[in-house]
């Protein structure tokens, strides 16, 4: 009999602990179109399988009378379950009880779960839905941020981390999400910012609406701050299953296994994709598509710097990131934010044993007076750094221009290119053949009697010596000139025969990376 009151005692102990900030707080949470923090963790998870952890745990606040208030859970929901059958670590706040506030207690409990997190080596997914750090509670507000600062920091390149920002996410909180390796965002929902409107306009003077300042557009096309965008929660969770999809579950493993598919060439002809004049644009997702299993590509970033396109497919069941410069966009030219964005993918992946495949047609960085002085030298210089630190596969095909430094920078055999092929359709050269024979023969052009007869006779000179992929091959930069139907049978042979790839670097602390 005691047994059983206590088990009723538990049930009533749950029931009022499971009910959040209240029906009135829930329906307000909803009425923004918000699932509350215990709908959004099962929505992410695979069907009954979250298992929910300090369920009980009661905040530490004493002062400003703190100590009378019952904050169910401290504001945060914690547990593990599964997506696609992998175990997973994941916490969500809960704005409806104190804001989703950080206090202590709120802290030590995401804390605890990242902690969990590295030691089972899973990926960690955090909802972040929260007013902030916990006034009343002071410094311990702020310490509990540093905490998790500093696992993020140490997770980092060990286990994936996932942030979702679903809700309002301001000040140092958005440090945690800016230390994570994927930041999901939700339109109308979705905000972060260090300094608010209200500051702003106090501060500086300056008005603008929370949206335009923090919003989730602004966030994945302007800021770069998020990688994906989507137009509900339901959306974002979807992302999320299919993001993990692609990616080991920690750094000593590989990405599991798919069962091989064929691209779909009847959508995605190889041969039809480049147009003929070297000058028009075209889709460079199109020609992925066209190599890749089910010519399914998992897009990165896909707002933001869109000269450049990052993101995971198959090839042969086998999962591989992608680097490819955009024609459509800036005639696919390297930039501060496009260097950035590739960087920073392009060490993801290597941190995680994803294969690089880099498809290059650019006419090299983007020239201007905003550009240098936006510092594009030390936002190249990321890229050069980055993919001459990787050690896993590294693949590349050029497919037209390659002018420059961005010839170098798009993963040339001279940073370490395991496997360098080019089409016949290649230009590999200082720069394009207009601007090269201007500069050559500038006298000889000045000084003839028909100077734009000169001119173009030089061009297409130039053309016919060095815009082409066979000079380049004579030198062995190209390992071999292919024929686009070739491409897909390249690429799977060279990824399959550098499997177990292995690279002696210097040993050294860690390198210093051109932040």
């Amino acid at each position: 009999m005691a047994e059983k009151s206590k088990s009723l005692d538990l049930r009533a102990r749950m029931r009022n602990a499971l009910q959040g900030g209240g029906e009135k707080a829930i329906e307000k949470q909803k009425a923004t179109g918000k699932l509350t923090a215990r709908e959004r963790i099962i929505a992410v998870l695979d069907p009954k399988t979250f298992h929910e952890y300090d369920l009980f745990v009661q905040h530490a606040g004493k002062d400003f009378d703190m100590g009378k208030k019952y904050l169910p859970g401290d504001g945060v929901v914690t547990g593990t379950g599964t997506i696609l059958g992998h175990p997973v670590c994941i916490y969500a706040q809960d704005f409806t009880v104190a804001g989703g506030s950080l206090g202590y207690m709120h802290a030590k409990k995401i804390t605890k779960i990242m902690d969990h997190a590295m030691k089972l080596k899973v990926p960690l997914i955090g909802i972040n839905d929260s007013g902030g750090a916990r006034i009343q509670e002071g410094v311990n507000s702020l310490a509990g941020y540093g905490e998790i600062f500093y696992r993020n920091t140490q997770a980092s390149g060990v286990i994936p981390q996932i942030s979702v920002i679903l809700g309002p996410c301001a000040g140092g909180a958005v440090y945690s999400p800016a230390l994570t390796d994927f930041v999901f965002v939700v339109d109308k929902i979705s905000k972060m910012f260090i300094t608010g409107p209200e500051v702003i306009k106090t501060v500086l003077g300056e008005e603008i609406s929370m949206e335009a300042l923090g919003g989730a557009r602004t966030h994945a096309e302007i800021t770069g701050n998020a990688h994906f965008y989507a137009e509900s929660e339901m959306e974002c969770f979807g992302q999320i299953k299919q993001l993990v999809s692609f990616i080991p579950w920690n750094n000593f493993k590989k990405a599991d296994p798919f069962p091989p598919k064929k691209p779909n060439t009847r959508k995605f002809k190889i041969d039809d994709i480049i147009p003929n004049d070297p000058k028009e644009p075209y889709d460079v997702r199109d020609l992925i598509k066209a190599v890749v299993d089910d010519s399914d590509f998992f897009e990165i970033q896909e707002l933001f710097a869109a000269n450049i396109v990052i993101g995971f497919a198959r090839l042969e069941g086998q999962t591989v990131g992608f680097v490819a410069n955009q024609p459509l966009v800036l005639a696919g030219v390297l930039d501060v934010d496009s260097s950035d964005k590739a960087a920073r993918f392009i060490r993801y992946c290597d941190a995680f044993n994803i294969p690089l495949v880099t498809f290059v047609d650019l006419p090299g960085y983007l020239p201007g007076v905003e550009q240098e002085h936006a510092g594009v030298i030390r936002h190249g210089a990321k890229l050069l750094y980055a993919y001459s630190e990787a050690t896993v596969p590294k693949i590349t095909l050029i497919v037209r221009k390659a002018y420059g430094g961005g010839y170098i920078a798009m993963c040339s055999h001279h940073l370490r290119a395991d496997f360098v092929f080019a089409w016949p359709s290649a230009e590999i050269a200082v720069m394009g053949p207009e601007g090269a024979a201007n500069i050559i023969f500038r006298k000889e052009i000045q000084e003839a009697k028909d100077p734009n007869a000169l001119r173009e006779a030089k061009i297409a000179e130039y053309k016919e010596k060095f815009a082409n992929p066979y000079v380049a091959a004579a030198y062995g930069y190209i390992d071999a000139v292919i024929e686009p139907a070739e491409t897909r049978h390249f690429l799977t042979h060279a990824l399959s025969i550098s499997s177990n790839k292995s690279v002696e670097s210097p040993k050294k602390k860690h390198g210093i990376p051109p932040f």
